[in-house]
């Protein structure tokens, strides 16, 4: 049974690979159009680096070793955002703007939910040193642009605030535990729990408290947000960001959510979860998430979204792999110039784009219903001499 995986774990065959492959390359161009550059953290790292910030269920999911060099204990990343957040903040160590991206396998100790594979491909785009609405905005449009490159686009993007609920936790003087309990709660709406944990709050923080889970919809939710929830700066902020948002991007899908808080351990403010036809799970998540990089030395604005291309590949709409060119091998005692000529038409097939198989000796065709096939390749051409000329035909 040596072949055999563990469980949630799968290998990328041909056809998978190729689809992963060409979606990572439109993806990774499409974000270098947009000034972003290219980075690729290590797949392990001391583990108090790994963890700043990520809160315990990130603990939860990253598998641990020790390092027999140092004795010190590493972890295998089980996401990438505060290995970016540390190259911006002690690697590149420059002033103002920075955009980073980047895609590589992460690995999870425990799968997400049932159906989640162990080891996502995660994608994502980060933007360092600003701390104003503009950046959070150009996060959102480029995650939807990339879920419209990917001929998967967002049927909706829920907005959310972290500032919100954390304003609301200090005035209630919860923290720790408690806060994360809430944290919970509010993420699975579990009302019946809200109303008995907030039982003995003053009545205008428990009015908001339980007004949150029914915050959700279109922009009208702004103002319902506005009567129910306390009179103090940061929920006037957060409420107003979330409005200037939303009239900026008034070409996207946008929705409110105030509840959705997922990112809770890192995330600072605004908050979002991509959503696409035919998937009921978020596709893509992100938001803002300053001061992560302060246990790097550079306490940097921050904000960015992530997503599994894996995932993402299931939904995308992408082109088949081109039809290759069989060629078959010539007689063992062929010639030179006959070989050389028959190999310049290779090249030259190649250089044009031609995806070609340069037979071995005795190698042969494998015929399918409709196609010529090679190794699970279609051959739908192949090179033959004719006249003293390579040329190809239709198999």
């Amino acid at each position: 049974m040596k072949w055999l995986l563990p469980e949630s774990v799968a290998d990328a065959l041909p056809d998978e690979a190729a689809r992963l492959e060409t979606l990572r390359r439109r993806l990774l161009d499409l974000y270098q159009a947009h000034g972003y550059e290219l980075v690729q953290p290590p797949l392990i790292e001391y583990l108090d680096s790994l963890l700043t910030g990520a809160g315990r269920e990130m603990d939860l999911r990253t598998f641990k070793l020790v390092d027999q060099g140092s004795g010190r204990t590493l972890g295998v990343r089980a996401d990438m955002t505060a290995q970016v957040a540390r190259i911006d903040a002690h690697l590149l160590n420059r002033a103002g703007v920075v955009r980073l991206c980047y895609c590589h396998s992460v690995l999870h100790a425990q799968p997400a939910d049932m159906q989640a594979s162990r080891e996502p491909f995660q994608l994502g785009a980060e933007i360092y040193g600003y701390a104003d609405l503009a950046a959070d905005l150009e996060i959102v449009r480029l995650a939807a642009a990339t879920l419209q490159a990917a001929g998967a686009p967002a049927a909706r993007i829920d907005l959310g605030h972290m500032g919100i609920f954390r304003t609301l936790m200090t005035l209630a003087g919860i923290n720790g535990e408690g806060e994360e309990n809430f944290f919970k709660l509010l993420q699975r709406k579990d009302i019946p729990a809200l109303e008995a944990e907030t039982a003995d709050w003053r009545p205008e923080l428990r009015a908001a408290m339980l007004a949150l889970p029914r915050l959700y919809g279109d922009r009208t939710v702004l103002a319902k947000a506005r009567e129910v929830l306390p009179k103090v700066p940061a929920i006037h902020k957060a409420l107003d960001d979330l409005d200037a948002l939303i009239s900026q991007a008034s070409d996207l899908p946008l929705y409110l959510d105030l509840s959705d808080l997922r990112g809770y351990h890192y995330h600072s403010g605004i908050v979002f979860a991509g959503y696409c036809q035919g998937r009921s799970a978020a596709m893509v998540l992100g938001g803002r998430y300053d001061g992560v990089g302060a246990a790097f030395g550079r306490a940097r604005p921050a904000t960015g979204f992530s997503l599994d291309i894996r995932e993402l590949c299931q939904l995308a709409t992408l082109p088949l792999a081109p039809a290759a060119i069989f060629a078959a091998a010539l007689p063992v005692d062929a010639n030179t110039d006959a070989r050389d000529a028959r190999a310049q038409a290779i090249q030259r097939l190649r250089e044009q784009g031609e995806r070609v198989i340069d037979a071995l000796p005795g190698e042969m065709q494998t015929p399918g219903v409709n196609d010529v096939l090679y190794s699970g390749s279609v051959c739908d051409r192949v090179l033959v001499l004719m006249q003293g000329k390579w040329i190809v035909q239709a198999s």
